[in-house]
């Protein structure tokens, strides 16, 4: 394998791999960075996952997620506010700057995109200052539209800037992930304004691989095996100024029935072939 110092393999990529093997499977093959979910650090135990990476040399690159903010009902809304709070908290706990945002799609019932856009805003009014406050970056992610009415309303980097930029850069910015992006032709210039704002808090990539599964969440595929150029997509962020890491999020069943230590260095050594 080449230079992997900016690789950093997200947990849901190897979810099937325990907190201690994934900690130790990174050791084996030089993986210094892993991105981690908060579902399986709390079944670890927060603390208990922050001294193991501590121990074993891991920089935790983002915390996944927080978000889901569209809720109308005022007590779901307070619920979510006090859960994203949480989120901030296990991040400052884990050492990782960056929590990444999955904004929430339509309530039932609801048609009205724009009125659940202006209800993510009120949110991050009042996470923006809690997560400064905490030394935490909050990061948008724009998810492909097909998301947009059960998971993500926020559907293309110019809708996510233009909500990130209501508030502070270093309170409010985006994650670019390829999988979301590599469709939409305005990505380039949107990503360039994002970099000149100092707004790119994460760069994630998974694959575009057709046919999609039924229910289409696990269809991330593999670097390598789909329709999209990593290296074009790298250029663009680094011509915007991201120096960051480079965490590679893959939802997908076949990837997950397999033996996680293999799939982490097939993806490190896909990494090393298809951006590095």
């Amino acid at each position: 394998m080449t230079d992997l110092s900016r690789f950093s393999i997200n947990q849901m990529t190897v979810k099937q791999l325990s907190m201690p093997e994934l900690a130790e499977t990174c050791g084996t093959l030089g993986v210094r960075n892993v991105g981690l979910w908060r579902e399986p650090v709390q079944s670890y135990g927060l603390e208990a996952t922050a001294k193991l990476l501590r121990d074993t040399g891991l920089t935790v690159t983002t915390l996944c997620r927080g978000g889901f903010f569209t809720a109308i009902d005022a007590a779901e809304r307070t619920a979510a506010l006090a859960d994203n709070r949480r989120a901030i908290d296990e991040a400052a706990t884990l050492g990782t700057e960056v929590l990444v945002l999955v904004s929430g799609g339509l309530p039932a019932g609801s048609k009205d995109l724009h009125g659940a856009r202006e209800r993510i805003a009120d949110a991050l009014a009042e996470l923006g200052p809690y997560a400064e406050r905490n030394g935490v970056r909050l990061a948008i992610e724009p998810l492909h539209p097909m998301y947009a009415s059960d998971r993500c309303v926020v559907s293309t980097l110019k809708q996510a800037l233009d909500l990130a930029e209501r508030f502070p850069a270093h309170q409010v910015g985006v994650t670019v992930d390829t999988y979301h992006v590599w469709w939409d032709d305005d990505a380039p210039a949107q990503i360039a304004r994002a970099g000149a704002g100092g707004r790119i808090h994460t760069f994630q990539l998974a694959d575009w691989t057709t046919p999609l599964p039924e229910g289409v969440l696990n269809g991330r595929g593999q670097i390598g095996d789909g329709a999209i150029d990593m290296r074009e997509w790298l250029g663009y962020v680094e011509a915007a100024g991201y120096t960051g890491a480079i965490e590679v999020e893959l939802f997908n069943d076949g990837l997950w029935a397999r033996d996680g230590r293999e799939v982490l260095a097939e993806t490190a050594a896909r990494f090393a072939e298809h951006v590095g």
